[in-house]
């Protein structure tokens, strides 16, 4: 075939087209298992950050496994639905069901004797989803601590929020007020409070009142679905002592 023609470089480019699309998809499977188990990963370490204890990617399925006492998938009605592995739900799916067909995926922890539990989180930024991991001490109120992440808000900006300084805002912050009321805690812009960890509000990030807005709506929208439930944690609680 004459190597100057136009089918000569027709079908060559079609050959190595196919060549490096068979090459592709042979590396993207063989790494599939490696990402899934480096997302999985990723899960415990954050799931564990909530609680203080922070630990290098590799060791947080060891560490995991030694303070995660009880992985609960709850149903909106606070029942529990004990033949679903808590940990392989994906919020990102189940946020699109209907509620009353939602699961909701409920961590629980023991360090040096403290319990508590903690709550994966789902919900919008300014551009896209953001997601994360709040605490709560045995009183089901305070915040232990929380870890948020997103998919593509502005850097500098809402992108801002998987900053530890904005994360450290919520330690010790109460999700219920003065009157045992879940009000959840709202990401204010201006806020005035200072260090007031009773008045269910911290400081926004300049800039991004739009995805503080999202984490305000986030926290809110997600807890509301584990209050009950975890309310009958904290009378076990109190019977227990």
């Amino acid at each position: 075939m004459n190597r100057d023609s136009n089918a000569y470089t027709f079908i060559f480019a079609t050959i190595m087209v196919i060549v490096v699309a068979s090459a592709l998809a042979i590396a993207a499977t063989s790494l599939q298992p490696m990402q899934a188990e480096n997302v999985r990963q990723e899960k415990m370490q954050n799931i564990l950050t909530t609680i203080g204890i922070d630990v290098e990617r590799a060791e947080a399925a060891e560490q995991f496994n030694k303070y995660i006492t009880e992985q609960i998938a709850l149903r909106a009605d606070g029942s529990i639905d004990k033949d679903v592995n808590a940990f392989n739900i994906d919020l990102a799916k189940e946020v699109k069901k209907p509620v009353e067909d939602q699961l909701f995926p409920l961590y629980k922890a023991s360090v040096e004797g403290q319990n508590f539990y903690i709550i994966p989180l789902r919900g919008a930024g300014l551009w896209d989803a953001i997601w994360g991991y709040i605490s709560l001490e045995d009183d089901v109120n305070t915040i232990k601590g929380a870890v948020f992440d997103h998919k593509g808000e502005t850097p500098g900006l809402g992108a801002e929020i998987t900053q530890s300084w904005f994360e450290e805002r919520f330690k010790d912050e109460k999700i219920l007020n003065d009157n045992g009321e879940f009000v959840g805690v709202n990401v204010m812009k201006g806020y005035s409070g200072g260090n007031n960890k009773d008045d269910n509000a911290i400081d926004a990030i300049s800039g991004a009142t739009i995805t503080g807005d999202g984490v305000t709506d986030m926290i809110k929208d997600r807890l509301a679905y584990y209050i009950e439930y975890l309310k009958t944690q904290k009378v076990n609680v109190a019977l227990n002592n």
